[in-house]
């Protein structure tokens, strides 16, 4: 029954894997694979919903010539379950994102909306700044104030552990030279003491 079993194959000894053919593929050769759907959207033929994360058995190849900063852009294939519409959708690279080809309509995007507000308030705060010099002026001296109050405060907490440090090296020091249980009683009101000295 062990011969059933083999994990090696026979080689013959005139065995040369140059004169193998090459298996030629195509550079838009699609793939099948298992997806969820990114995002929701709603088919244009029958206006049935697919939500995020259902899943499909989707073809997926490589958009020809569509390239954003060396990295590769795919499209995907998938169908409407209700219609059997075709929807094509590509990653989209630059926004970390993906984005409807046809087939189908992306449905409200919130997050997506507020991140597009938030950066043009932003650059129009910068405009803003560009073209009033009183607004720049004021602008940096806020935010050297703020480095100052961040330096002060981390130079407090270096000072606080500081001092830190040199309690425990007191503590041991006099728990050294009690060396007993009633040595360790008065190692500890004596420290007490100089803490209650050092707080005055």
């Amino acid at each position: 029954m062990g011969e059933r079993k083999v994990l090696n194959k026979y080689y013959p000894p005139d065995f040369d894997p140059a004169k193998l053919p090459k298996l030629k593929v195509p550079k838009d050769r699609q793939y099948v694979v298992r997806l969820m759907a990114p995002f929701t959207m709603r088919c244009l033929t029958c206006g049935n919903y697919v939500y995020k994360g259902k899943k499909f058995n989707a073809r997926k190849e490589t958009a020809l010539g569509e390239v954003y900063l060396g990295i590769q852009i795919y499209r995907f294939y998938i169908r409407c379950p209700k219609c059997l519409q075709e929807i094509t959708f590509k990653t989209d690279p630059e926004n970390t994102d993906y984005s409807v080809e046809n087939g189908a309509y992306r449905t409200f995007q919130a997050e997506r909306l507020a991140e597009m507000e938030e950066e043009r308030l932003k650059e129009e705060a910068e405009e803003e700044e560009a073209n009033n010099p009183m607004l720049a002026l004021e602008n940096r001296t806020a935010e050297s104030r703020r480095e100052m109050d961040v330096l002060d405060a981390l130079e407090e907490i270096r000072d606080w552990n500081a001092r830190n440090a040199q309690g425990e090296a007191t503590v041991t020091h006099y728990m050294e030279l009690a060396g007993n249980a009633q040595g360790e009683a008065t190692a500890c009101d004596t420290l007490h003491g100089v803490s209650r000295e050092r707080s005055r």
